[in-house]
């Protein structure tokens, strides 16, 4: 028997926002997120050792989604600064919120390499030029935000050592993830001239960031230690922390792929076999870095498991760092030719499959509801 009291569940869209015009006014750039994930196992698909009838357009079709969803994103919150202005400057005061402006470039880049990855292929040579474009824009948006987004933590916002989280690192990486992204795009513009400045861009995006990052990373480890876990909402940033190491490795094994011949059509002959060689190098030993933070990343997660994890965007966290490490991995198992890496690879890319139903499956139900629409900026103020 049914209780009369017991309130009906609905299934009206939006249902837990007041007006639709709150998905604007909420709109924040934690969806960016969501684009990160997408693109990065589109590419990931795509770059699998093994060939598997229909994998390739499958990967195409979640990149041309994703592009889809960065065009409705951007539509979305450059609605919410014209529409609601004051509201959405605030965003600059809010010690998490602002962080996640880094993901804007991140998810633009994973639409860039699909450019040269898919779009070449689709539509013609004439894909390098959109693809050299979009990676400029990308540059100056990471630089921006890998610099303003710090100088707010340091001037406006208010940090305390036992409220710090991973997603410190998010304005950081944004430069990297362009620096991988550079090592894609380098080898495929026609001008040797261009190869070069889009090579030695990409190196200094590198050293923009990495250091940076761990520092960060230096400082969350004695945070942890000192006062232990952060609250069960920021669960899924465990998992950041493997973004920087393995982009970190991935960029170096892209750039130093190409750089012995751009080095060398340039005038620098030899010193593209030293970068080369220091790529791999490097990149091998950021892997087994990689290793020992997912391995304490799926161990952390655990324990929040046991305790239960509420859902928000966050839980994207999950998807871009396992997927630029297993892209690492994948390549480093091209690059060695060892059969280790290429499974490793393939088993990493087989658990991103797996996080990216989930949370994909989680987010269109919160977001149909309308309870994913929560803007921290804004809380309190009258509507």
């Amino acid at each position: 028997m049914t209780c009369p009291n017991t309130p009906k569940a609905t299934f009206r869209p939006l249902s837990a926002l007041q007006h639709p015009r709150e998905v604007i006014r909420q709109f924040t750039p934690n969806w960016f997120a969501a684009t990160m994930g997408t693109g990065v196992l589109a590419l990931a698909l795509a770059s699998l050792p093994v060939q598997i009838p229909g994998m390739y357009a499958v990967a195409e079709g979640l990149w041309l989604f994703n592009i889809g969803l960065f065009i409705l994103f951007s539509v979305l919150y450059g609605a919410r600064w014209v529409l609601y202005f004051d509201e959405a400057r605030r965003i600059f005061g809010h010690s998490t919120v602002s962080m996640f402006f880094g993901t804007i470039p991140m998810g633009l880049a994973t639409i860039i390499n699909g450019f040269l990855l898919f779009g070449v292929a689709r539509w013609g040579s004439g894909m390098v030029q959109v693809a050299e474009v979009l990676w400029w824009l990308d540059v100056a948006m990471s630089l921006a935000f890998g610099v303003m987004i710090p100088y707010m933590m340091f001037t406006r916002q208010e940090h305390s050592i036992d409220q710090m989280t991973a997603v410190w690192l998010l304005p950081v990486v944004a430069a990297e993830v362009a620096a991988a992204s550079g090592g894609q795009l380098a080898p495929h513009l026609s001008d040797t001239v261009a190869q070069f400045h889009v090579l030695i861009t990409s190196y200094v995006l590198w050293a923009f960031s990495v250091p940076v990052a761990f520092s960060i990373l230096t400082i969350l480890m004695l945070r942890m230690a000192l006062h232990k876990l952060p609250h069960e909402s920021m669960a899924a940033s465990s998992w950041l922390a493997l973004g920087p190491i393995g982009t970190g490795a991935l960029g170096l094994l892209l750039l130093g792929a190409d750089a012995p011949a751009i080095f060398a059509a340039n005038g620098f002959t030899g010193t593209g076999e030293v970068a080369e060689g220091l790529g791999l190098i490097a990149g091998i030993a950021l892997w087994g870095f990689g290793l020992w933070w997912i391995v304490m990343a799926v161990l952390i997660t655990h324990r929040y498991y046991r305790a239960g994890i509420p859902f928000n965007l966050g839980w994207w966290g999950f998807t871009f760092p396992l997927g630029v490490y297993s892209l690492a991995t994948l390549r480093l198992g091209k690059v060695l030719h060892l059969t280790f890496f290429d499974v490793a690879g393939c088993v990493l890319v087989a658990l991103l499959v797996l996080m990216w139903l989930i949370v994909g499956k989680r987010t269109v139900i919160g977001a149909y509801r309308g309870e994913l629409f929560v803007s921290p900026c804004i809380a309190g103020l009258k509507k």
